[in-house]
């Protein structure tokens, strides 16, 4: 065979592209986030053994579940170009009043019942607010800044002040329903709630919808551009209603959740709680702008945060330095995303 007729055949083979660490970060970015999930899980087993105690994992888990159920429905807006920063407030609201309806009102009313009223009244709450970013169509922050002291203010003014300390039976017994529980090596009882399942069937829904539906592919085309997504056939104003209404109905869950697992309900709970969710999925690899994301990549993110904040408290270190160093992984991710775009 002729040296010439070697390098057809070289050229017309298909050329196999190769793989490196750098690819699959470009592709799949929440690979950063668990890469220092696990780093860190690593240093601090290494300097105190006790970190991975199932005990302490199980705290981890039972603090993930609120932030978890929060970070799915901010990921969802961010992932069309949106940011909501009143899903702390809607939940507030959804659970005190709840709980003081239920108090007052319907004191036999099932636990069944109780997280259905708490979905539909977040729904409610959020589909307002997807009404008001379509039809004033300013951008979405000012909206739901706009929002969260409406609800704030509506809730303390006409609804209540007081620490509800007593709940209703069947949701104080929700909170501490276990999933399982074990004795510790010191002889304490250790135990998983029964609620948080709650978090792993919400992943999944969403998961379903974002990657199963049409909803989903129209959420990810308003994200990479709304007006191409408009000349497509997308329904920009279902589209808006369906984001917030499914936000609204996390934040109502998580915080009848909330309200179930400290055993009681303070309407002036949850307050400034919305930056570490928003760090969150932003380190899960989601862009502000839109179109990007991935539920597992938000989870991992949720993860992180809270191991971030369990190891600082496990370490004596104040709550002010937990900011800081939060602040710093915002900043990091940031600058790695933006170099993963330029590279692009």
């Amino acid at each position: 065979m002729s040296a010439s007729r070697i390098e057809e055949l070289q050229e017309s083979a298909p050329q196999t592209r190769s793989f490196s660490l750098g690819d699959l970060i470009r592709r799949r970015p929440e690979t950063i986030t668990f890469m220092l999930l696990v780093a860190i899980c690593v240093i601090v087993t290494a300097i105190n053994p006790g970190f991975l105690q199932p005990s302490t994992l199980i705290d981890i888990g039972r603090a993930s579940v609120v932030m978890g159920l929060f970070a799915l429905g901010v990921f969802i807006i961010l992932a069309a170009g949106g940011i909501d920063v009143s899903f702390t407030a809607i939940a507030a609201f959804t659970m005190y009043s709840l709980t003081v309806l239920v108090l007052n009102h319907f004191p036999a009313m099932p636990i069944a019942g109780i997280l259905v009223a708490a979905i539909l009244g977040g729904t409610l709450l959020g589909v307002i607010n997807g009404l008001l970013v379509h039809h004033l169509k300013v951008p979405s922050l000012i909206v739901t800044i706009g929002t969260q002291y409406l609800f704030r203010g509506f809730l303390l003014s006409f609804i209540g002040t007081v620490w509800i300390m007593s709940l209703p039976p069947q949701m104080g017994a929700f909170g501490r329903m276990p999933l399982f529980q074990f004795e510790a090596a010191n002889g304490a009882v250790v135990t998983l709630p029964f609620y948080f399942l709650i978090l792993p069937i919400a992943a999944l829904v969403t998961w379903w919808i974002l990657n199963r539906t049409l909803m989903g592919r129209a959420i990810f085309a308003v994200g990479g551009n709304a007006n191409i997504a408009s000349r497509l056939g997308y329904n920009l104003r279902t589209v808006q209603i369906f984001l917030f209404g499914y936000a609204g109905a996390l934040a109502g869950l998580a915080g009848i959740i909330h309200v179930c697992a400290n055993r009681q309900a303070n309407p002036f709970d949850l307050v400034g709680t919305e930056i570490n969710v928003i760090a969150a999925v932003v380190l899960g690899g989601a862009r502000i702008t839109g179109g990007t994301g991935t539920v597992l990549g938000t989870l991992l993110g949720v993860l992180l945060i809270v191991v971030i904040n369990s190891v600082l408290v496990m370490v004596g270190i104040p709550s002010t330095w937990q900011r800081l160093v939060v602040g710093i992984f915002i900043l990091l991710a940031a600058a790695f995303f933006v170099t993963r775009q330029r590279k692009k």
